[in-house]
């Protein structure tokens, strides 16, 4: 275990990696070490120390806690995404053969049933749990995907963590819909939750409902829906297979929220709505009867196409 500590100080070195030509050498070295440590971990021999323990979550903390680096394109290629300008298309983070490693050394660390989440909790504490959900504003794909994997592991691991886990979501959720509506990992983050809300008890909690309607509803509101309409809608028929009375509320939010001047929202939204009433019980549908044939109404009149097709 003394030799596990040693190795992962040596990682806790790192290099600038917009220059492929610097440090060539020492980057190989980290890598191989990184490499043995991501075995060494899969193959759980035994149980992790605390001074171990530490050692690795200093060097996550050192490798991934870090301000992100300019817009980057590897090779110079833009990468298509169907969007309107370059702003959308995805960044790609040249340091990430490292932090690759680093990130699945992590994962394996927290899911290896030699790590004991009691002791581990001391270290994977509020701070740590705080960086990690900074890291989902990464341009890079590719690491919010991975942050996604191991923040749900997290979540499985660490029962006392998990009020403050969903509570931190929430913030970030807060943020972006009142605040900014610039944020990268909302899609990653809801995918996560819809895992979350399979997981809860019924009858469902204040606090879950006061979830679904001051932030999964308003979450229909930014102009950048498209980008994580599909998990959102996930986390949406969660709650309702969860609790079918709430299908009023929901429409009624959605039509608090919906888009009348952007048509192609208005499709997204339809297609909500269709699979939504397609479960609702009449006593719920009375309730948001009138205001919502009168929504029917205007779609019909619409002039685009897709909108009059789908009502």
């Amino acid at each position: 275990m003394n030799l596990f500590v040693s190795k992962l100080s040596l990682c806790c070195v790192t290099f600038d990696f917009t220059d492929p030509s610097k440090n060539i050498a020492d980057k190989d070295v980290k890598r191989k070490t990184l490499v043995e440590l991501v075995d060494f971990v899969a193959c759980g021999s035994m149980r992790f120390s605390e001074p171990a323990i530490l050692a690795m979550c200093r060097m996550c903390a050192i490798n991934l806690f870090r301000v992100f680096p300019p817009n980057y394109r590897a090779n110079g290629v833009v990468v298509a995404s169907g969007g309107e300008n370059d702003d959308d298309d995805p960044m790609f983070d040249p340091a990430w053969p490292h932090l690759q490693l680093v990130y699945e050394l992590l994962l394996k660390f927290i899911s290896s049933s030699c790590l004991d989440a009691k002791v581990a909790k001391k270290y994977i504490d509020h701070s740590f749990i705080s960086k990690l959900l900074e890291l989902f504003d990464s341009e890079d794909p590719r690491e919010r995907d991975s942050l996604k994997t191991i923040l749900h592991r997290v979540y499985g691991k660490f029962m006392v963590h998990r009020p403050f886990i969903r509570k931190s979501i929430n913030n970030i959720f807060y943020q972006f819909v009142i605040e900014t509506e610039k944020h990268n990992g909302i899609a990653e983050l809801l995918e996560i939750f819809g895992s979350v809300i399979s997981g809860f008890a019924l009858p469902l909690k204040e606090e879950h409902k006061i979830f679904l309607w001051r932030v999964l509803i308003p979450l229909h509101k930014p102009k950048s829906l498209g980008v994580y309409f599909q998990q959102l809608s996930f986390c949406i028929t969660q709650f309702l297979e969860k609790e079918p009375k709430l299908a009023s509320i929901v429409i009624s939010g959605l039509l608090k929220y919906w888009p009348v001047t952007n048509s192609q929202k208005e499709v997204m939204f339809l297609g909500e709505l269709e699979e939504i009433l397609e479960g609702i019980s009449m006593v719920e549908f009375q309730r948001i009867m009138v205001p919502l044939f009168l929504r029917l109404g205007c779609c019909i009149n619409s002039l685009h196409f897709q909108v009059k097709l789908l009502h």
